[in-house]
C-alpha cells in the first residue's frame, strides 16, 4: 500500500477533529443535562437532602466546565488543520491530483468550516 499523500493526511486531520468536536459537545449536552436534573432534585428535596448530592451537583458542574474550557484548544487546532488542509488542496490543484482525493478534501473542508463557536465558558 503506497503511503498516504500530504492531502490524504489532511484531510483525515480534518475529519478527525470535526469528530471530536461534535463528540464534545455531545457530551455537553448530556453533562448539561444531568446538572439540570441534579438542581432540580435539589430543589424539590430541599432540607431532606443528603449532603452527597450536592457533592455530586458540584462534581457535575465541575466536568460541564472542563468539557467547555475543551473547545477553545480544539477549535483553533481546527482552525489550523483547515488552513493545512486548503494549501494542500490549492497544491492538489496546480499539480493535477487525484479528483477523488480533491473531492474527498473539500468534502472535509466544508465540514471544518461548518463547526460552530465554542460555547461560552
Amino acid at each position: 500500500m503506497p503511503a498516504p499523500t500530504p492531502l490524504t493526511i489532511a484531510t483525515q486531520s480534518v475529519q478527525r477533529l470535526v469528530k471530536e468536536e461534535k463528540y464534545y459537545r455531545k457530551e455537553l449536552t448530556q453533562q448539561s443535562e444531568r446538572v439540570k436534573k441534579l438542581e432540580t432534585d435539589l430543589k424539590e428535596s430541599g432540607e431532606s437532602a443528603d449532603s452527597n448530592a450536592s457533592f455530586v451537583l458540584k462534581q457535575e458542574q465541575k466536568a460541564v466546565e472542563e468539557t467547555k474550557a475543551v473547545f477553545v484548544p480544539l477549535n483553533e487546532r481546527i482552525a489550523e488543520a483547515i488552513q493545512r488542509l486548503e494549501e494542500q488542496i490549492a497544491t492538489a490543484e496546480s499539480e493535477n491530483g487525484s479528483a477523488e482525493e480533491l473531492k474527498k478534501a473539500k468534502e472535509a473542508l466544508g465540514l471544518g468550516q461548518a463547526v460552530e463557536e465554542p460555547p461560552v465558558a
